[in-house]
């Protein structure tokens, strides 16, 4: 957290931009711990509103962008030729695609939430070919959700945001876990509901 401090003590906005944008696309940086210690910043009065939310908004949506257009220009062709390496299976890719088609979109809206997950979700929906406006539409979401989540924890909790933090990643997997259960229970539902209306 020390680094994050000085990172954006020294770079100001564009410096949570860029760790943003690059953390988004797979490196190793706490983007929760730095949207958090953000609003935590506005909350001492060291940043200002407006140009912080939008600096953590942007770096949010141009990372989650640059990983979907990587898998939509290359994804093929690296999860084909090294998916192997991480277990992936032709038809396991398959099976992502037709999940894509099918709910996986919703993921999208959840996958920030899941540590080391949202960047794969991003890739695998541009490799199957998943909509550009359903991306926008569904991604874009889910990077304000995100922002807005942790942003508030560090701006409303002050300086307790650190303990807060803690008992959030504690049980942010079991959350997500529901969330993805729930988002498929909903589409299951309305999917068995919509062939017995056609059937009337």
């Amino acid at each position: 957290m020390e680094n994050l401090n000085q990172l954006i003590g020294q770079y100001g906005y564009a410096g949570i931009f860029v760790l943003l944008v690059l953390g988004i696309v797979g490196l190793p940086v706490p983007d929760e711990t730095l949207l958090t210690l953000t609003g935590y910043l506005v909350y001492k009065g060291s940043l200002s509103f407006i140009p912080a939310f939008a600096s953590s908004l942007l770096g949010s949506t141009v990372g989650i962008t640059i990983s979907y257009i990587i898998g939509r220009t290359f994804g093929n062709y690296i999860l084909h030729k090294y998916g192997r390496y991480i277990n992936l299976t032709d038809e396991k890719l398959e099976k992502a695609h037709n999940w894509f088609e099918r709910i996986g979109r919703w993921s999208l809206l959840i996958g920030y939430f899941i540590p080391g997950i949202r960047h794969i979700f991003t890739v695998v929906a541009g490799a199957s070919k998943l909509k550009t406006w359903e991306f926008v539409l569904f991604a874009y979401s889910g990077a304000f959700i995100w922002v807005i989540v942790f942003f508030s924890i560090g701006y409303f909790f002050g300086d307790k945001w650190a303990v807060f933090l803690q008992s959030i990643h504690r049980n942010l997997l079991l959350v997500s876990i529901i969330a993805v259960f729930l988002i498929a229970t909903v589409y299951l539902l309305k999917k068995k509901l919509f062939g017995i209306v056609r059937e009337k």
